[in-house]
């Protein structure tokens, strides 16, 4: 997404844990003739939030599109086996950060300027597998409701793209095998695990006038899943 964004004429701020890897993103961006800032940031930490949203501005001046894109997804045991440490963690990241974000980064939108929620099929279809952090990621979905409203009248729109399977990270740790990775697609309608280039399009839509009148959605992103 930094580098379609990049592409489409925006200068990037690339955040996340890993300073390194995000100042790999940031030169692709620069190749790309765009400016970018790497800042590292735990977004489950709430003073780094505050930190990353004061580096922004401070290097571009306001904020125009922000993307929560950071999230974990830690596999408890089970019910009883949901330690202190995994629930707050996985809430931390996949809910307080982008709620905290969005309430900092609204403050330097103008109108016209866009949130992007990046939330996950299970908050829609829970496993137990997936209890914790399905239930952070429908608390995110609640987010991007509750602040489509807030925000609307001030000219800022609010989504999310609810997201099946893409290869990334987490899913070929889940599924490191072909046969395991096979296996996940049977239940896809395109009978495939998506690339991370194909959330490209909808997350440019969405950052667009192209969705000037579309506030408060959940943008179901999977391939056509069962």
């Amino acid at each position: 997404m930094a580098l379609g964004f990049a592409e489409s004429g925006a200068d990037v701020v690339v955040s996340s844990r890993k300073l390194d890897e995000c100042e790999k993103v940031a030169e692709e961006v620069r190749a790309l003739g765009r400016r970018a800032l790497a800042v590292s940031c735990h977004v489950g930490d709430w003073d780094q939030c505050a930190e990353l949203v004061d580096a922004a501005v401070a290097e571009f001046g306001r904020i125009d599109v922000l993307v929560n894109n950071a999230g974990i997804a830690p596999v408890p045991p089970s019910l009883v086996g949901v330690t202190e440490e995994l629930y707050t963690k996985t809430m931390d990241v996949n809910f307080k950060g982008p709620m905290r974000l969005s309430g900092l980064a609204a403050e330097h939108m103008a109108p016209g300027s866009t949130i992007i929620n990046i939330s996950s099929k299970a908050s829609l279809r829970p496993s137990p597998f997936t209890m914790v952090y399905a239930a952070a990621k429908a608390a995110q979905n609640v987010l991007t409701k509750a602040a489509a409203q807030e925000l609307g009248p001030r000219g800022i729109r609010v989504n999310s793209i609810v997201c099946g399977m893409f290869h990334t990270d987490s899913f070929h740790k889940a599924a490191p095998t072909d046969e395991a990775q096979a296996f996940a697609s049977k239940g896809v309608s395109l009978g495939r695990i998506g690339d991370p280039e194909e959330i490209v399009g909808t997350a440019l839509y969405l950052a667009s006038d192209a969705s000037s009148y579309l506030t408060g959605e959940l943008i179901l992103l999977d391939g056509g899943g069962s």
